[in-house]
């Protein structure tokens, strides 16, 4: 068991970075500045260089950099294999283009300022990634990952992080002090072998493995154990691309991308979330922590002229390449503001230059110096940027953006017998239909749809908020629960208010119940068949079509106003006219009714103290 010394080894830490980040992102967030910005000058003021409360940054951030790594297999599970070939134009395109010209223009810059030719590529290439984590991040808060722009933006990041494993095997080639056999072609093709395996290995996985092994879990019903199993799938992947050479975050987003025509999608983004928000907010106060703010102190007039250069002409090359590929000024200029910060890889491959003898202690230290400074600046210049352009924009365009938004699709959640009698009817009209439920024989039977049908629980709000109900224009809360069913409406109502809001009621007092929960529409499961049922039996007793259809408009018409006078005064408003919700005839009965038998008369006498004025039918509710 461990003893109070062990424990006080690592309480302060972690006590320290959250307390960092309670007290700086609220703070941002009420300037209107990112999150990220928050987490950066939480590190720097906890960091060596003002408070010195955590003496080594380095200590925490590989465990932060996993952060990153659950970061890509978030986006990973958004992109459906056939929509990531769709993209292959942009990913090779503009990726390869932004990365080319950024790194030589970068790198002539500090061929310029004294760098060593070998020293010039690593300065370059490093400052020439963009920062994933708050580029999306960014994307995310704005709710415009969707967007043209969003889209060509991951497309640039995506080749980014395919990049590094290329250029991490490029920096030992360019060292003075690199072995013999460093460059040795052999050697290359068997680590280009090795890690073409493992991308295979992955791919096979996704596609037989992963699918199967969770629907097992599921069928288990415990729901941490498929927390763990999707920690260590992305875990894993990342791990795997490590030791062949590429980059972690590349693994987990392969391993998101196999999952991503998983109905178990929802509930592992789901799951994931928590983790990721945590450890890439680490991951953005181990960078603020690691700026060396002697060093910025001392090249200070150097870094106050490179970091808004650096800024501006990443924004010039994204915004040149993205104009000449057809994106309108608007799009390229708002892509080249997210894509403007040096990337997290940058604090990777400059001490790798360093280790190598590419660059002196000073060289890396100002690089690093001005990568970080580009983090801190980034996002403001972006937010800047991003409202200067849309102030510009006609607010008839933006109404027509917003209309073309509009057109979300709906969301059932439960697909029982009632769930799917009501999606027959949005199938016959091909309306896009998102389907959540937590039974995995339902998921299964709700794939023969043709829907987007999602294991999940319904009445968890981070499910939801993944499977897109923010974007929905009809949510239709079909479970047969009328407590989950409560749950579900006070959550939407409180976190999509301009969701509407369909319901199935469970009996007449959760219709009631609804009502008063403001829902749009709630409708009794049994009352409309029922009604239809005392239709077809009138017609058999020798009414026409239409008169049966007065009777039956007649007793809805009753039960209506009936419905009315309880949700205003209650279910029990006065002692004589609603004591407690039970059957009653909706019009006096012309004859009493006749006992068959001395123990249904004794029955009868025994309640006829009570008045019984409710709904229709419904007694054993």
């Amino acid at each position: 068991m461990a003893d109070a010394a062990s424990h006080a080894s690592y309480l302060p830490p972690i006590l320290t970075f959250c307390a960092g980040a309670v007290i700086a992102v609220p703070i941002f967030r009420k300037l209107g500045q990112s999150a990220v910005l928050g987490y950066l000058a939480a590190g720097i003021v906890i960091g060596p260089s003002l408070l010195g409360v955590i003496k080594d940054p380095n200590a925490i951030r590989s465990t932060a950099e996993i952060g990153v790594v659950l970061l890509l297999f978030l986006v990973g599970l958004e992109l459906q294999p056939s929509r990531l070939y769709s993209m292959r134009k942009d990913i090779l395109g503009s990726g390869l283009a932004q990365m080319g010209l950024s790194a030589a223009g970068i790198g002539l810059a500090g061929w310029w300022f004294g760098l060593s030719a070998a020293g010039a590529v690593a300065v370059g290439v490093a400052l020439a990634l963009s920062a994933t984590s708050i580029a999306l991040q960014q994307l995310e808060e704005r709710g415009h990952g969707s967007e043209p722009y969003g889209r060509r933006t991951f497309s640039i990041l995506l080749f980014q992080d395919m990049a590094i494993a290329p250029v991490l095997a490029l920096l030992p080639l360019l060292a003075t002090t690199g072995g013999p056999d460093a460059g040795s072609p052999m050697r290359a093709i068997a680590s280009l072998g090795i890690a073409l395996f493992a991308l295979v290995l992955i791919v096979l996985a996704g596609r037989y493995v992963m699918n199967p092994l969770f629907r097992i879990l599921a069928h288990s019903g415990a729901k941490e154990v498929m927390t763990a199993a999707a920690l260590l799938i992305v875990l894993g992947a990342a791990l795997l691309m490590e030791h062949v050479g590429l980059s972690m975050a590349m693994g987990a987003f392969l391993a998101g991308v196999m999952l991503a025509d998983s109905h178990f999608r929802h509930e592992l983004e789901a799951d994931i979330e928590p983790f990721r928000g945590v450890l890439l907010g680490l991951f953005f106060m181990a960078v603020g922590m690691s700026l060396d703010l002697e060093l910025v102190a001392a090249n200070w007039l150097l870094l106050a002229l490179a970091a808004p250069l650096l800024l501006l002409f990443k924004i010039a090359v994204v915004t040149s390449i993205l104009r000449l590929s057809c994106s309108s000024w608007l799009e390229a200029i708002r892509a080249g503001a997210l894509l403007s910060p040096a990337g997290e890889f940058a604090f990777v491959l400059l001490p790798l230059g360093l280790a190598q003898g590419l660059l002196t202690p000073q060289q890396a230290g100002v690089a690093t110096a001005l990568a970080a400074i580009s983090m801190l600046l980034g996002p403001i210049a972006a937010r800047l940027i991003d409202a200067a352009l849309l102030s510009r924009v006609a607010p008839e365009t933006m109404e027509e953006d917003f209309d073309g938004a509009g057109n979300s699709p709906v969301m059932v959640i439960g697909f029982g017998r009632f769930g799917q009698i009501v999606t027959q009817a949005l199938l016959l009209q091909h309306i896009d239909v998102t389907v959540i439920d937590s039974d995995v024989e339902r998921i299964r039977s709700a794939a023969q749809f043709g829907f987007k049908v999602y294991y999940g629980d319904g009445t968890r709000l981070d499910v939801l908020r993944a499977a897109g109900a923010g974007k929905a224009r009809v949510i239709c809360v079909c479970v047969d629960d009328r407590q989950a069913a409560l749950h579900i409406v006070e959550m939407i109502k409180a976190e999509f208010p301009g969701v509407r809001l369909h319901v199935r009621a469970y009996d007449r007092i959760h219709a009631i119940e609804l009502m008063k929960a403001n829902v749009d529409f709630q409708t009794r499961e049994t009352f409309e068949s029922a009604l239809g049922f005392g239709r077809v039996t009138l017609e058999t007793l020798g009414l026409t079509r239409d008169e049966a259809d007065l009777v039956i408009d007649h007793v809805r018409d009753r039960d209506a106003q009936r419905m009315e006078i309880q949700f205003h005064e209650g279910l029990a408003a006065a002692i004589n006219r609603v004591p407690r919700v039970a059957p009653e005839p909706l019009v006096p009965p012309r004859a009493k009714s006749k006992p068959l038998t001395p123990e249904t008369r004794q029955v009868i006498e025994d309640g006829g103290a009570e008045v019984a004025i409710g709904g229709v039918g419904e007694p054993e509710r």
